[in-house]
């Protein structure tokens, strides 16, 4: 009965999107209020409309309200401003105009094709650490994904102190018992807001992705896990994602203090004796300090939204029941080189530390990150414990559901960041997804405008469109991507789009096992502290060393 009155709803939609166009641009008009966009060839763009109410003052760490439906016609021709966020102290390759930021910042953007009906929905969450970053970044527009059938939504999230600080005063006000995670619940809120409103603007609410890059890609694997965003969408893309520890609620764990206290450790760096003090800070002030005093925001373990670590959430299958297209980049530390183990004077330095760290699994270890190339060894050891073994234990995961996994490995190079000595570097594949070489922050290696380059960008853009529409990756400029349970069968993307099998030879059994001995010891976090900058692991242990260990 649903799907007839989507299917209603949505023709509906799309009369309105185009009989409310005006010399000035469309207008849908979903229940939240009409919205005027702008048309750019066959898509119209609806930006910065909100999908919560501001969460300011006595709202500030509070879960995220419904908006109240405006009177009158609503303009949506600009990008909403970007939560607050540290104020930069450095520019690096990933800096880009901002422009203005605010605690009111709950928006999401929207690109329609022109007459679209019950179209597939896409919606993106950006990266940046859960510290940083913005929807409105060039890079992530939209319109070329919304040019093959796709609508694209791309959302604001809180960040940093303002979206994942907990506190026992702000659990004792909850009415879950429970604080942190505040941008979680936004990523929700937003969410609930396609559910209800996609429709006029010519979308599916029973099909929609969800999709994120690095810490967009973490975000997308909490809402996979969070019993809150179950039913609000139905496949999801991961790319670089990085299933690390979490802090728990109220005790201590896996080596990290519990969420309250840290929360605690926070206001008392800033001077704030109780929560009317933190309210009243300014919020760049507060995100600056709290930046400053080592606060760094990561899901929580509450028992509500996040009921457990990852791991165990997807072990259990208790997860989202999506099909899912998740991958990693050959050379993803080469531009987070802050995040590669250290490496040690010579080989056999490195070699006495791994033995000493790795224990019985140090001559696995050894074999693929041998100490002939420490730096080498080095990079790729952080990429793989990180974002490969994550990859893999993604695809996994939903597949002992029933889902359907598709794997890729980002290889592909060109001349400006070869040359850096950046080939295939973390969020590289970005560009060529969204079809906006050209709109690149301003330190981005140049992506060459050439014939190879955009027909590259131009089969990613197929794959990605095709998967949010059906959950098959697919183009007609490409060959066929295999699925991952076909002898762990992925695509590489190098010069051009190739079929591979056999992802990493023994990369995940090894990161598997090193996670599952932290995972039982109770007392290690599983991050970046890898290879030489590993604690001592456990010694054997048959729940995670048998033979058909996960």
């Amino acid at each position: 009965m649903r799907r007839v009155w989507v299917g209603a709803a949505a023709m509906l939609g799309s009369l309105l999107l185009s009989a409310g166009a005006t010399a000035d641009g469309p207008v849908a008009r979903p229940p939240a209020g009409a919205v005027q966009g702008v048309q750019v060839g066959e898509v119209t763009a609806f930006k910065g409309i909100p999908y919560a109410a501001p969460p300011t003052g006595e709202n500030r760490w509070r879960a995220p309200r419904p908006v109240e439906p405006w009177d009158g016609l609503r303009d949506a021709f600009d990008f909403g401003p970007a939560c607050i966020q540290p104020t930069p102290r450095v520019r690096h390759l990933y800096s880009n105009d901002l422009g203005a930021t605010s605690e009111d910042c709950l928006t999401l953007n929207i690109w329609s094709p022109t007459g679209a009906r019950a179209a597939p929905v896409f919606v993106w969450i950006h990266g940046g650490a859960l510290t940083g970053g913005s929807s409105r970044e060039p890079m992530y527009d939209g319109r070329r994904l919304a040019e093959r059938g796709v609508i694209v939504v791309s959302i604001n999230y809180r960040l940093g102190a303002l979206g994942y600080l907990a506190h026992p005063a702000l659990s004792a006000e909850s009415d879950r018992g429970v604080s942190g995670n505040y941008g979680l619940q936004d990523q929700i809120a937003a969410l609930r807001w396609v559910r209800d409103n996609i429709v006029a603007f010519g979308g599916d609410a029973d099909n929609v992705t969800i999709a994120g890059e690095s810490a967009g890609a973490l975000s997308v694997m909490y809402l996979m896990a969070s019993p809150d965003a179950r039913g609000l969408f139905h496949k999801a893309v991961a790319q670089s994602a990085y299933m690390i520890s979490m802090p728990e609620l109220r005790r201590p764990a896996h080596g990290m203090p519990a969420a309250e206290a840290a929360g605690q450790a926070v206001a008392a760096a800033l001077g704030a004796a109780d929560l009317a003090a933190l309210r009243s800070l300014d919020a760049q002030a507060l995100t600056d300090g709290a930046a400053g005093a080592g606060f760094g925001p990561s899901g929580v373990v509450d028992g509500v939204y996040l009921t457990d670590q990852l791991p165990a959430v997807f072990e259990r299958g208790e997860q989202a029941p999506a099909p899912i297209l998740a991958g990693f980049n050959s050379g993803e530390i080469r531009s987070l080189r802050v995040l590669a183990p250290p490496k040690p004077a010579d080989a056999a330095e490195y070699e006495r530390l791994i033995r000493e760290r790795y224990n019985d699994l140090a001559d696995e270890f050894l074999r693929l990150y041998p100490a002939s190339d420490l730096d080498a060894s080095s990079l790729a050891a952080a990429r793989d414990a990180l974002y490969g073994w994550t990859t893999e234990r993604l695809a996994r995961s939903q597949m002992a559901l029933g889902q359907p996994a598709w794997v890729y490995l980002w290889d592909h190079g060109y001349p400006a960041a070869d040359d850096a000595g950046l080939h295939a570097f973390h969020a590289s594949e970005l560009p060529y997804v969204f079809g906006t070489p050209d709109r690149t922050p301003p330190l981005w290696p140049r992506v060459p405008d050439t014939a190879a380059e955009l027909g590259l960008s131009r089969t990613m853009l197929d794959y990605w469109s095709t998967f949010a529409r059906d959950g098959r990756p697919a183009s007609p400029r490409g060959p066929e991507w295999p699925a991952f349970r076909e002898g762990r069968a992925y695509m590489r993307f190098a010069e051009t789009p190739r079929p591979e099998a056999g992802l990493m030879p023994g990369m995940f059994i090894l990161h598997e096992r090193a996670v599952c001995r932290r995972r039982v010891s109770g007392d290690m976090a599983w991050n970046w502290n890898v290879g030489t900058a590993s604690p001592v692991l456990p010694g054997p242990n048959l729940a995670c060393d048998r033979p058909d260990a996960r």
